[in-house]
């Protein structure tokens, strides 16, 4: 047997074994062929949600049904200061991450540089951009390119959607913090936007909001439900809960935690759900004194979801009502730290009690540093070997969600390589 067959059936063999339990399906053939070559283009009728590595930032591409496209967060972020909690940078650090993300995108965008939405989640420079790290200073001198304010040099965004736009003022942003100056440069960016003829609004949190919807023709089974923003969360039935309120009243508080700001929406296609609320988590206090971890208030919103993009990087997150709530079959992580999907996470991830489903955990990466501080640990067989090294992680949900395949792209370089893949049947 040649040595690249050998991989591809290693790898496939890796994969299977580990999720034997629960998968219904394993294309093992289309595992072979995919496997060694550059990641195929995105197909008319397929939902895709790209979860790109940098080691730097977090950013997610999404490729609607009808080619709609949605670029969720592009960050830049010191990440290489961290010392040994660092992980590794990729490509390389020749760029910046929002040129390394764009670049990304162009290559897999049915449309090249033309991008229709453009949603930042919260105002942390990981997520949107950075003032201290950055690319220089943006030819009229009025902001940093940085995340955002870099990408809208290589893509040509239609609409970008923000948590406050246009007064930053909901509920509270302190403008003299790093949350505050982001804002200032966000300002900016937006306003360049605008004079190339973009739209810029604040996103909308209202049962049947349109805001976000295909643009190219409608598609069956397809829709996208609001779920959280500015620490508000809407419930199913389209009552909205406001979690700081009483907080906000009680003790007429200078900032908040900008996670629990988060936008969150459910993607729905057929039979599949795919959940994603930026870095939405905090610990607020009660008029009583108890402490609630807004994650938990989340559980009575969010429903079930297939696959669950894990809160806050899974930095001491996705706490227990939420997860027993949404009873994923995958959480994917968007990683730039070793105290990324920290044991407690993962723990609770893995946790049975909460649901007794097989569940697969797939961080953008599990270090070697991570593999030994961790020895022993039961969730690490949740996490497939050949998911240690950093990948490109792209979702792939065919007409009628009935079925869904992760393809495990090569971040080192650019080539797209396909380095494994998942193929599985949609838990209803």
């Amino acid at each position: 047997m040649r040595r690249r067959t050998f991989v591809k059936h290693s790898v496939a063999a890796t994969v299977t074994a580990v999720l034997a339990d629960f998968m219904k399906a394993f294309a093992a053939g289309e595992a072979d062929t995919a496997v060694g070559k550059p990641l195929g283009r995105w197909e008319k009728g397929h939902f895709q949600v790209h979860f790109i590595y940098t080691g730097v930032a977090e950013s997610m591409f999404m490729i609607y049904p009808d080619g709609t496209t949605l670029l969720l967060d592009v960050g830049d972020h010191p990440a290489h200061m961290r010392g040994k909690k660092q992980i590794p940078i990729l490509p390389d650090m020749s760029r910046h991450a929002g040129e390394w993300i764009s670049r990304y995108v162009t290559r897999v965008n049915p449309n090249g540089r033309k991008v229709d939405y453009f949603m930042l989640s919260h105002y942390h420079s990981d997520h949107g951009g950075s003032r201290s790290y950055h690319a220089g200073l943006s030819e009229n001198g009025k902001y940093y390119k940085s995340g955002l304010g870099q990408a809208i040099d290589f893509l040509d965004i239609g609409k970008a959607i923000d948590r406050a736009y246009p007064t930053y003022d909901d509920p509270i942003v302190k403008l003299d913090n790093d949350d505050g100056y982001m804002c200032a440069n966000l300002k900016e960016v937006y306003q360049e936007m605008i004079r190339r003829g973009s739209k810029v609004e604040k996103f909308r949190l209202e049962k049947g909001s349109d805001q976000l919807n295909p643009l190219h023709e409608k598609t069956d089974g397809f829709s996208i439900r609001p779920l959280c923003a500015n620490g508000r969360i809407m419930l199913p039935d389209g009552t909205v809960k406001d979690l700081y309120k009483d907080l906000i009243e009680r003790n007429h508080p200078k900032a908040l935690n900008e996670n629990g700001m988060s936008l969150g929406m459910v993607f729905n296609y057929g039979k599949f759900r795919f959940y994603t609320a930026g870095d939405f988590s905090d610990r607020i206090k009660k008029a009583d004194g108890t402490a609630v971890q807004v994650e938990d208030l989340m559980a009575e919103a969010c429903g079930t979801a297939n696959v669950v993009k894990v809160n806050h990087h899974g930095h001491h997150s996705m706490f227990p009502e939420l997860v027993k709530a949404l009873k994923g079959q995958v959480y994917v992580a968007c990683m730039w730290d070793q105290l990324h999907m920290t044991a407690d996470t993962m723990e609770r991830l893995a946790d049975r009690n909460l649901y007794p489903e097989p569940r697969l955990l797939c961080p953008g990466v599990f270090t070697k540093e991570r593999r030994e501080e961790d020895a022993g640990k039961a969730w690490i067989k949740d996490i497939p070997e050949t998911l240690y090294e950093p990948k490109h992680v792209v979702l792939d949900v065919p007409p009628g969600g009935e079925t869904f395949k992760f393809s495990f792209v090569r971040a080192a370089d650019e080539s797209m390589t396909v380095e494994s893949v998942i193929s599985l049947v949609t838990r209803g």
